[in-house]
């Protein structure tokens, strides 16, 4: 069952763009923090207008009292780098590798994307958490783009 409102995030390592271990504990607690999920870095609505909303509207999401906004996805951490610097991510979006998708499992938001050559990936969805607890979570329908972007976040901080 996934994740839900009011729910703790789970305690689990992912890895920064530099291949050091983080741990979900380190990235939400004492925090509020925006995180989006994508099926894939370079994939064309996750590189196209996924995270581009959220560099977009960086500062107006951090004008309502947001520390952090993190992008994962079920990619390796050079990708996620490679990622964020060819989208220009900066220091507006953090990127996060959730490389075997523990992440995405514990969160229960996982997908079997082998039909299509993807293996397991995230499902795509945003979440606000303040100190590790779940305040606000959009997950999409299947081949959907609504509930998760930086402007749906933003109408719900």
């Amino acid at each position: 069952m996934p994740i839900q409102e009011g729910e703790k995030i789970p305690s689990v390592t992912v890895k920064a763009t530099d291949m050091s271990d983080v741990s979900t504990d380190e990235l939400f607690g004492g925090k509020k923090v925006v995180l989006f999920a994508v099926p894939g870095a370079f994939t064309p609505t996750c590189s196209n207008a996924h995270l581009p909303g959220f560099i977009e509207k960086a500062d107006e999401i951090r004008s309502k009292g947001v520390d952090d906004i993190i992008c994962m996805s079920v990619n390796d951490a050079f990708v996620m780098d490679a990622w964020g610097k060819d989208r220009g991510a900066g220091d507006k979006v953090r990127m996060i590798a959730d490389g075997n998708g523990d992440f995405a499992k514990a969160l229960g938001l996982d997908f079997d994307g082998s039909g299509i050559g993807f293996g397991l990936r995230a499902q795509r969805f945003a979440l606000v958490a303040d100190d590790g607890v779940v305040t606000k979570l959009a997950v999409e329908q299947p081949m959907k783009f609504e509930v998760s972007s930086a402007e749906a976040i933003l109408g719900a901080l």
